[in-house]
């Protein structure tokens, strides 16, 4: 087994960095949106409750998946995030297009 350095987690850093940014993005177009500042689906708190559970089912079977396979933790948080990522990335550029029309 190989001995992990702090820089195996500068990539899961970085990665959990982006996610938060992407989800405060997303909070804030949402939280605006709920408040009438611009058109939102009225499917969109659905949406906000279904993604997570979906979310965080993606992320465990990946971290597990990864794990069984013979990864370190560095590549374990990585798996798990990557379903997590995708998700808040989705958000941020669907929600973007609805708030500036384009």
């Amino acid at each position: 087994m190989k001995l992990m350095t702090p820089f195996d987690f500068m990539a899961p850093a970085l990665e959990a960095s982006q996610i938060m940014a992407e989800s405060q993005m997303v909070i804030g177009m949402r939280l605006a949106g709920m408040a009438g500042l611009w058109p939102m689906a009225k499917s969109e708190t659905d949406r906000m409750l279904a993604e997570k559970l979906s979310a965080g089912m993606d992320s465990a079977h990946a971290a597990l998946r990864t794990g069984m396979a013979g990864g370190n933790l560095s590549d374990m948080a990585m798996a798990a995030m990557k379903p997590v990522r995708a998700k808040t990335r989705a958000n941020a550029k669907r929600l973007q297009r609805n708030v500036t029309g384009g």
